[in-house]
């Protein structure tokens, strides 16, 4: 345990991040004199060379950011659990000869919405991508009997109907929606898609657990207020809790619309420092401070680290 270990994550494009901060408060904090680093992987090639370096005993373990996170699985050797369900990995292991990969995103999720008491029979997640995947099977695993889905490729009932994600949604126990927000090009919908587009609006109001799991909102993304804007926020219950798994800028036009309206509104920083603590189990074994973590990202997004 006191041999020196590198641990990397892989990132496209290349940015200031602040996990490794995290993760070396984290090894700090046990003790450890093991290093954390971000490594650009672009494409394909860069990936089955990443996993590579992994195989053959140049970092101790990895994670997997976007975009390779399904492409992953097919450089591994074995596919646990949640990764296998959702078809998707973000931590890969390293042992008995072979590679492993896990999804902690959807146990950092978990973990971060039982911290804040999230409870209920009914979530709305908007989103198609793995944050929303894992938003999913976290409500599914909180008791959450009926998960709305709703996302902005689903602009009419034909394209609901034929998309092969709507169904990996299906599969997964989610009921897919209609995105509510009409656009130039849906002016010709139908009745049937018109009549549809108040599902979210209605399933909103009855929630308990609100996920916004799109980029909207992030440094750089899409500003976010139309997503905002669409929920119906007047009729959402004060108990209800409004979750963005973006967390950089900490306050993104979702929260801010949410808090205006006096419901509690949670940003992903949490879900980050929970899934980065499994990975640092999974890779040594170890119980991290999740506190830490989470002290350590707040101060390295507002760049005092």
């Amino acid at each position: 345990m006191n041999d020196r270990l590198r641990f990397a994550g892989s990132v496209h494009p290349k940015a200031r991040s602040i996990v490794p901060a995290m993760q070396s408060a984290a090894l700090k904090a046990l003790g450890l004199p093991h290093t954390y680093e971000e490594i650009e992987v672009p494409n394909s090639t860069r990936l089955a060379a990443f996993v590579d370096a992994l195989r053959q005993g140049v970092y101790a373990g990895v994670n997997i950011g976007p975009p390779h996170k399904r492409a992953v699985i097919e450089l591994v050797d074995r596919v646990d659990g949640t990764a296998n369900r959702i078809g998707a990995a973000n931590t890969l292991v390293r042992s008995g000869g072979g590679i492993t990969a896990h999804d902690t995103e959807t146990a950092g999720l978990v973990d971060d919405l039982r911290a804040l008491g999230a409870v209920g029979r009914t979530a709305l997640i908007i989103g198609s991508g793995g944050g929303a995947t894992a938003a999913v099977v976290a409500c599914k695993e909180l008791g959450a009997q009926l998960i709305a889905i709703t996302a902005r490729a689903w602009s009419c009932s034909e394209a609901l109907a034929t998309s092969p994600i709507a169904e990996h949604f299906r599969e997964l126990g989610a009921l897919p929606c209609i995105w509510p927000v009409v656009g130039a090009a849906q002016s010709s919908s139908s009745r049937q898609s018109d009549a549809l587009r108040l599902q979210v609006a209605d399933v909103a109001a009855g929630a308990s657990i609100i996920i916004q799991a799109t980029s909207a909102g992030m440094r750089g993304a899409d500003p976010g207020g139309t997503i905002a804007a669409m929920i119906p926020w007047n009729r959402i219950s004060r108990d209800a809790l409004a979750y963005d798994l973006v967390y950089n800028p900490p306050v993104t036009p979702f929260l801010q619309a949410a808090r205006e309206r006096g419901v509690r509104a949670v940003n992903g920083l949490g879900m980050l420092a929970h899934q980065g603590a499994h990975a640092l189990a999974l890779w040594l074994k170890v119980t991290p401070d999740v506190e830490i973590m989470r002290l350590s990202a707040v101060k390295a997004l507002s760049g005092r680290e």
